[in-house]
């Protein structure tokens, strides 16, 4: 059987058996690949006088947009890389792309794929220094970059071929030219399935970013996991509300919908407006959509059941999303938002897929392909612990390690394991209940915390729209919940609200998991979106046990009517 075939029987598989997972999750097998390039031995392959729409790009609500085809695609990657090629970029070069949602960043990625080329994707939100940090750690030798994004480089003094895409730039080649290139590709040497071909910086939640290296396997096939979790199928009109730069692109804007033969559909707007939004849904007849729950919380505050969407499978990915927001979308629309879990590291490894019961605060069951591990500190099995991968049966969708880093890289695959630092609990049923990162569970008067937990039920305030937990220092009980709270539209911060939120957090919570101070703040977030509770956390370590209150910041001690 060829590689090819093998990716081809395994895609097969769960599209057939889409809405029954015992069934996919039982036959379900990682294809074995040796020599595979998916942009070749796939992409090409499905695009072969392939009319049907790949990608759809729209700028405007009141536009068309730009909608190409597979075979255009094909076809337009097929230049691009002979342009690349002509430009000197060669097999194993590291290309650091950063370019917002524009026909040439999927251009790239494909042709990039035919070279055998490694691609370092980094968002335009990166400062002139992040810029430095980037090129230098991921050692790029090419960049390509939106011509406005230029100056950024300008005090680089490293040999690169800079490649510019818009307006023309002094010093840069220009992209323009590569269309004008010969169609006809032909690659310098088959691709091992093992090769390089992603190098994603992390989003830093809670430390430094690392470099995560995926292969011409992990990522173009180990997302098929991702294809079965959303519930694509071919023909889809899929959004993905993403922004370039983040694995969550590739996850939803590249691999899993092309995997589906599902068309990608992009809308971009200058700032995020929920009612152009769904404006939009309806407008394009968008099928399937995915979005993090930082959108989903500015949705819900409009009147959803006045807008007739088609969509038939909606999902929320990037942190996991409160049972409030799940139950105000289904109230509305009659659909459920499911619930998924992965990581830069991995593709998605759990999730409510379609057809299947949804267990109110769930992110779901394990996806075909991986086997799903808690485990202590001792790397002993238990019901609520880190969410752990057996190496022995390592997925076809974990990353090879941190590049340039082998000793994040032992860590995280100690013992045997690759540990994600997320603790989940496992129900009976199989489902699985993420309780937070292993960093940001905390105890208070010798009892432990979730911060996700406490959060998810502070969003069922009328008045709150986003919420961060986390410990805040007190003489007796050694610490207690504190959440940073940013407000809906319509709502005043101040002590009346205050005193409504602790009232509302006794009437919601046990007594040991109260809410017992409070401050009304913009939260921090990584620029991926987010929340940095790390960051918050840091703050309330550098205070003393008995502060005195900052601007915004309330405790229940200050209000003894609620006694």
């Amino acid at each position: 059987m060829t590689a090819a075939k093998s990716f081809f029987d395994a895609r097969d598989l769960l599209l057939r058996h889409r809405t029954d997972y015992e069934r996919a999750y039982r036959e379900f097998a990682w294809p074995a690949l040796d020599q595979f390039n998916w942009a070749l031995d796939y992409f090409d392959v499905i695009a072969q006088r392939n009319d049907a729409p790949a990608l759809w790009i729209v700028d405007a609500p009141d536009s068309p947009g730009l909608k190409l085809s597979y075979a255009q695609m094909s076809e337009r990657s097929a230049r691009m890389a002979n342009f690349l090629r002509g430009a000197g970029v060669a097999r194993g070069d590291r290309l650091l792309l950063m370019l917002p949602n524009r026909v040439e960043l999927w251009d790239v990625m494909l042709a990039a794929m035919k070279l055998g080329a490694v691609v370092l994707p980094a968002t335009t939100q990166l400062s002139a220094d992040d810029v430095r940090d980037r090129v230098q750690i991921g050692g790029a030798n090419v960049v390509i970059v939106d011509s406005v994004e230029t100056a950024k480089f300008d005090t680089l003094d490293i040999p690169l071929t800079r490649i510019s895409v818009g307006a023309p730039r002094e010093g840069w080649l220009d992209i323009a030219d590569a269309y004008d290139a010969s169609p006809d590709f032909t690659p310098d040497a088959p691709t091992r399935a093992t090769d390089p071909l992603l190098l994603y910086f992390t989003s830093g939640t809670t430390s430094k970013p690392k470099l995560v290296e995926h292969t011409h396997q992990s990522y173009p096939v180990g997302h098929l996991s991702t294809m079965y979790w959303i519930g694509l199928k071919p023909g889809d009109i899929h959004w993905n509300i993403s922004s370039p730069g983040w694995a969550k692109h590739a996850w939803s804007c590249f691999y899993a919908p092309w995997n589906a033969q599902a068309c990608v559909f992009v809308f971009n707007f200058a700032r995020f407006v929920p009612k152009d939004t769904l404006d939009v849904l309806i407008r394009f007849n968008v099928t399937t959509l995915c979005a993090p729950p930082t959108v989903w919380r500015m949705l819900v505050q409009e009147p959803l059941a006045e807008y007739p969407v088609k969509l038939r499978e909606i999902v929320g990915a990037g942190e996991p999303l409160n049972p409030e927001i799940i139950e105000r979308v289904r109230h509305a629309w009659n659909i459920t938002i499911r619930d998924g879990y992965g990581q830069t590291e991995t593709t998605c490894q759990i999730g409510n897929s379609p057809g299947q019961p949804v267990v109110p605060g769930s992110m779901g069951r394990p996806l075909p392909g991986y086997t799903i591990e808690l485990v202590d500190a001792d790397d002993q099995p238990v019901e609520e612990g880190e969410i752990a991968l057996s190496l022995a049966h390592r997925p076809l969708g974990l990353m090879t390690g941190y590049a340039n880093n082998a000793d994040a890289s032992a860590y995280a695959m100690r013992n045997g394991y690759y540990r994600t630092s997320d603790v989940a609990m496992r129900r009976d049923d199989g489902y699985f209940v993420y309780v937070g990162r292993a960093d940001d569970v905390f105890k208070s008067s010798d009892y432990r915390l979730s911060p996700f937990e406490l959060e998810s039920v502070l969003i069922e305030h009328e008045a709150i729209a986003e919420a961060a937990v986390v410990p805040s220092a007190d003489a007796l009980r050694l610490s207690v919940p504190k959440a940073f709270v940013t407000v809906r539209n319509g709502y005043e911060a101040g002590p009346e609200l205050a005193r409504s939120v602790f009232r509302f957090s006794r009437d919601k919570l046990a007594p040991y998991k109260r809410i017992r101070r409070l401050q009304f703040s913009d939260l921090p977030k990584t620029i991926s979106g987010k929340i940095r509770r790390v960051e918050l956390r840091r703050r309330e370590e550098s205070r003393d046990a008995e502060p005195a209150r900052l601007p915004g910041e309330y405790w229940e001690e200050d209000f003894p009517d609620l006694r």
